[in-house]
């Protein structure tokens, strides 16, 4: 059978979001207890379902990623669409540049998310993302929330432009955002273990 010469991108994002979702679940990026990844598709984007993590455990197929419009709400109507997909929305919404994001609980950087501090870059693959500052507290799932992780990657543009720029959640967990989605997947385990080279350096004074 001859290669269709015209794919339909909305497949190959859900089937590249499907390797990414299983990939940082085996290393520790994302947990059972939530997380979300999604892509800009044109004028779409495409996100990981609600409970992906507690149900599916990253296990996810094709299928099982939703889709809508980014400038408008009705995906905020679908009872799949993940609770914190308001941040991907916003962070699309404001920064033509992102095309990639995820928000995760990886294992280093939880500490730095439950102690409300940033995350210095001490190796050299992560200078590029300069700290990851830590975002303002806001209840989960709320507009404040989302307005405050954009308004620190707004500021981070240098560093989206390389690749990718963070945010640390308060008591949550972490904010990518990529020039595509392989980019942000890239950075969070960049940042992830830079986040125990600086754990594991206080055992070393």
């Amino acid at each position: 059978m001859a290669k269709n010469s015209h794919p339909d991108p909305s497949l190959e994002v859900r089937i590249e979001l499907a390797e990414i979702a299983r990939r940082m679940f085996d290393r520790k990026l994302l947990d059972m207890a939530g997380g979300n990844l999604s892509a800009r598709c044109g004028e779409n984007i495409v996100i990981s379902p609600r409970y992906a993590g507690s149900k599916k455990h990253w296990q996810l197929k094709p299928e099982d990623f939703i889709e809508g419009r980014i400038d408008s709400d009705d995906l905020l109507e679908d009872p799949r669409f993940s609770r914190e997909g308001k941040a991907h929305l916003a962070i699309y919404r404001t920064l033509p540049i992102v095309n990639g994001v995820i928000h995760a609980h990886a294992f280093h950087v939880l500490p730095f998310a439950a102690q409300g501090k940033p995350i210095p870059p001490v190796l050299e693959g992560t200078q590029k993302f300069g700290t990851v500052p830590v975002a303002p507290y806001a209840p989960t799932q709320s507009a404040e929330l989302a307005a405050n992780a954009v308004q620190l990657l707004k500021v981070q543009e240098g560093a989206l432009r390389a690749q990718a720029a963070a945010v640390i959640l308060p008591t949550h967990g972490i904010l990518i955002a990529g020039k595509d989605i392989w980019a942000a997947a890239d950075a969070l385990e960049q940042i992830d273990w830079n986040a125990w080279c600086l754990i594991a350096g206080k055992l070393l004074d």
